[in-house]
C-alpha cells in the first residue's frame, strides 16, 4: 500500500482528501503545517506529497525544495487557490511532478496521483536494477580467490575512481570483459552508459561507423543518421574490446579522440565533443605489436596508463571449483548443491590445460549438466577430446629401472602421481586428494612418507 502525504492549513481540505484518496486504497497522513511535514518526510517512507501553496511560516514551495533535498526521487504535487502561470513556472522547475489549482476536479486528482505513484515506482525499480547490475560486477562476485586474481582485485579497486584508461590483457575466455564492467560499476560513472564494441570483429570501414556513427547519405546503405559509441558512451565508459586488431588508419583517428576529446561522424563535418573513460582490452601482448610496428606506440601510452594482467585458468586452478559451483548455479539453481562430480572428474578438470580458459570451462559444466543421468556428474558427461587429452600413459621404463623390486616400484609411481597432483592443485592437499580419489588423512601421510613437505 502507497503512502500519501497531505499537507494543508484548511482542516476542511484534509478531511476530503483523505475521505477521497483512502478509498482508492492509499494510506493518508495530513499535516496541517509544513513543519511538522518535514519531520515525518525523514521518519516516514512516503511515496507521494500533495501539499498546498499558501501556508503560514512555511510555504509549500519551501517544502518542496527540503522535500526534494531528503528524497529526490519522492514526488511532489503542488496545489493553490491563487494559480498563477508563473508560480506554476517556478513549482515545476523546482522539480514538482505537477500543479494543481483549487478547487479541483475529483477526477483529476485521482489520475494525476496515480501517474505520480507510478513515477515513484519506476525511479524504484530503476534504481534497484542499476544496483542489483552493480553488485553483479562489484569486484568481490568475480570468481576466483587464488593469490593472483586477489592481485586483480586490488588492481580493480585502485583504478576504478580514477580517470586513467586500463589495458585488460589474458588470453581468450579469461573474463577480459567482466573486469571492465567491475571497473565501471565500481566507479563514480556507475550510473552511466557502458557500452563496448569488439575492434577485431569488423571490416574498417564498418567499425569506423560503429565508433564515430555517420551522417545520413554518407556513403550507401546509410539512410539515416547514426549515432557511433563514442556518442552513446558520452558521460560513461566504453570498452575496446581486441584493440590490437584495429587498422592502423583507425587508430590514428582513435588517438585524436583520446587526446581532444572530439570528433566528426563519417561525412559529417559537426564535431562533437564527449567525455567519455576508456578501457581496453587484447589476447595479445600489444608491446611486441608496437615493436612490429602493427600498433601506433603514441596510441598504446595513452591507452595502456595501467595495466592487468589476467592469468589463465590452467594458471589458477585452485579456482576451478568455486567456477564450476558458480555455473551449476547458474544453469541449475535448483540442484546447486546437490550435484556431485566423481573423483575422475575432478582429476580430469585440474589436470587439463584450459586452452578456452574460463570460457570452455562453463561450456563443459553446461554440457555435463544436460547429459548427466543423476546427481552426479561422471566421466561420461565430458566431452571426449578432454579424456583422450588426459589418457595419459605411463611410461614404466622411465619411472622405475627393470631390476627395482615391485614394492620399491609401486611406491616411486605412487609417489609420481602424488607429486602430478599436487603439481595440478597448485600444492593444495584437499583439492590433490580428491583428484586421486583418497581421503585427506591419507594424502598427508603420503606426502609425509615421501618426503614432500
Amino acid at each position: 500500500m502507497e503512502t500519501v502525504l497531505i499537507v494543508d492549513d484548511e482542516k476542511n481540505y484534509l478531511i476530503i482528501l483523505e475521505a477521497l484518496l483512502s478509498s482508492e486504497g492509499y494510506e493518508i497522513i495530513t499535516e496541517d503545517n509544513a513543519i511538522n511535514a518535514l519531520r515525518l518526510i525523514k521518519e516516514e517512507n512516503l511515496d507521494l506529497i500533495v501539499t498546498d501553496m499558501k501556508m503560514p511560516r512555511v510555504s509549500g514551495m519551501t517544502l518542496l525544495e527540503e522535500a526534494k533535498k531528503i528524497d529526490p526521487d519522492l514526488p511532489v504535487i503542488i496545489m493553490t487557490a491563487y494559480g498563477t502561470i508563473e508560480m506554476a513556472v517556478e513549482a515545476m522547475k523546482k522539480r514538482a511532478y505537477d500543479y494543481i489549482t483549487k478547487p479541483f476536479r475529483n477526477e483529476e486528482l485521482k489520475i494525476t496521483i496515480k501517474k505520480a505513484l507510478e513515477f515513484r515506482r519506476l525511479k524504484k525499480e530503476n534504481r534497484l536494477l542499476t544496483e542489483a547490475l552493480s553488485d553483479r560486477y562489484k569486484y568481490g562476485n568475480i570468481i576466483g580467490k587464488s593469490n593472483s586474481m586477489i592481485k586483480v582485485y586490488e588492481m580493480i579497486e585502485k583504478v576504478s575512481n580514477s580517470k586513467a584508461s586500463v589495458m585488460i590483457t589474458g588470453a581468450s575466455g579469461t573474463g577480459k570483459e567482466l573486469i571492465a564492467k567491475a571497473i565501471h560499476y565500481n566507479s563514480a560513472r556507475k550510473n552511466k552508459p557502458f557500452i563496448s564494441i569488439n575492434c577485431g570483429a569488423l571490416a574498417e570501414t564498418l567499425l569506423e561507423s560503429e565508433l564515430f556513427g555517420h551522417e545520413r547519405g554518407s556513403f550507401t546503405g546509410a539512410i539515416a543518421t547514426k549515432k557511433g559509441r563514442f556518442e552513446l558512451a558520452d558521460t560513461g565508459t566504453l570498452f575496446l574490446d581486441e584493440v590490437g586488431e584495429m587498422p592502423p588508419s583507425l587508430q590514428v583517428k582513435l588517438l585524436r579522440v583520446l587526446q581532444e576529446m572530439e570528433f566528426e561522424r563519417v561525412g559529417g563535418t559537426k564535431t562533437i565533443k564527449i567525455d567519455v573513460r576508456i578501457l581496453a582490452a587484447s589476447n595479445r601482448k600489444l608491446r611486441n605489436s608496437v615493436d612490429k610496428g602493427a600498433f601506433r606506440e603514441d596510441l598504446f601510452y595513452r591507452l595502456n596508463v595501467v595495466q592487468i594482467d589476467l592469468p589463465p585458468l590452467v594458471e589458477r586452478s585452485e579456482d576451478i571449483p568455486y567456477l564450476v559451483a558458480h555455473f551449476i548455479e547458474k544453469y541449475q539453481p535448483s540442484k546447486a548443491g546437490t550435484i556431485e562430480l566423481t573423483p575422475d572428474v575432478w582429476k580430469c578438470l585440474y589436470s587439463h590445460r584450459w586452452p578456452g580458459n574460463i570460457r570452455e570451462l562453463e561450456n563443459i559444466i553446461e554440457r555435463a549438466l544436460v547429459m548427466r543421468s543423476n546427481d552426479t556428474i561422471t566421466l561420461n558427461d565430458l566431452p571426449e577430446y578432454m579424456l583422450k587429452s588426459n589418457n595419459e600413459k605411463i611410461d614404466l621404463e622411465k619411472i622405475v629401472p627393470a631390476n627395482m623390486p615391485l614394492e620399491d616400484a609401486l611406491e616411486q609411481i605412487e609417489k609420481k602421481l602424488i607429486l602430478r597432483a599436487l603439481e595440478y592443485s597448485n600444492n593444495v592437499q584437499a583439492k590433490a586428494a580428491m583428484m586421486l580419489g583418497i581421503s585427506r588423512h591419507l594424502m598427508h601421510y603420503k606426502v609425509k612418507k615421501f618426503g614432500l613437505l
